[in-house]
């Protein structure tokens, strides 16, 4: 159950959540939400920061890097062939 909320924001604020729900293509109240579940989630809670420290041996610049290093790594898989399908043409019906 959802229960309404009353929060004064001042001009330059207001500005700022418009622009940046609207750059999102959420309403305020959406990013609003979303910022306060970001904010109240408990550190276990986060996927990312639990596979923090996961993988050793990885270079000391890695986070500033990280770019660069998924360039000189990643191998794409080629694409399938594009091949035009044949349509099935159906049998005429007789009336």
């Amino acid at each position: 159950m959802t229960r309404p909320l009353q929060v004064y924001l001042d001009e330059s604020e207001l500005e700022r959540l418009d622009a940046w729900a609207r750059s999102r293509g959420w309403t305020k109240s959406q990013a609003i939400r979303v910022a306060v579940r970001a904010l109240t989630r408990a550190p276990d809670e986060d996927p990312l920061l639990a596979a923090s420290g996961m993988i050793e041996g990885l270079p000391p610049d890695c986070s500033e890097q990280f770019d660069r290093y998924l360039a000189e790594t990643f191998v794409a898989e080629k694409s399938a062939p594009y091949r035009a399908r044949r349509r099935r043409s159906r049998a005429s019906v007789r009336r």
